[in-house]
């Protein structure tokens, strides 16, 4: 895949089971990392995030090693940091034109200011139970929870705002 091609994000539920669905471009792709390109065209009123407008600004950061994937939202007007939306997933798969991943429920909300919020662990123990997650998920999941907060507390990539997406692809693997 060439960077600006467009793809097809995927993001399942465990068994396959279709979860979401947009359209993205393809910015770069280094050893493991993959960033995307993406906005909603259409908003979304979400219990937790609020109304996210449409135009919102997303880039995605997906590791094909790593269980969680990081979504930096920008507002509409010039691409202002909102929020990030860290997803705690298995990971990714980028074939031909489409990447996908398995959604393991499990959140990281991050302000602007760093501060963050963990959301949904109870969610991923009912469905780990309710659906039989294989005994790797809940090690690889907690371990990717860990991950995600140590790189938000030591504001390294992609939390550091400093880097810019060439400087953080280098220092992210």
């Amino acid at each position: 895949m060439k960077p600006f091609e467009e793809i097809t994000v995927r993001s399942l539920k465990h068994g396959g089971r279709p979860h979401r669905t947009w359209r993205a471009r393809l910015e770069a792709r280094e050893g493991s990392l993959i960033v995307l390109d993406a906005f909603f065209d259409a908003e979304v009123k979400h219990p937790i995030l609020g109304t996210i407008e449409a135009g919102t600004l997303s880039k995605e950061y997906f590791w094909t090693d790593r269980w969680y994937s990081v979504f930096r939202f920008g507002s509409p007007e010039g691409g202002d940091l909102l929020k990030f939306y860290c997803n705690v997933n298995t990971p990714a798969r980028l074939e031909a034109c489409e990447l996908t991943f398995t959604d393991l429920d499990i959140d990281v909300l991050v302000r602007p200011d760093l501060s963050y919020s963990i959301l949904d662990e109870d969610e991923f123990e009912r469905h780990a139970e309710i659906y039989s997650y294989p005994p790797e998920y809940r090690v690889r999941a907690r371990e990717a929870l860990d991950e995600i907060v140590s790189l938000v507390k030591d504001r390294r990539f992609p939390f550091d705002f400093n880097s810019g997406v060439a400087g953080g692809l280098k220092e992210s693997l």
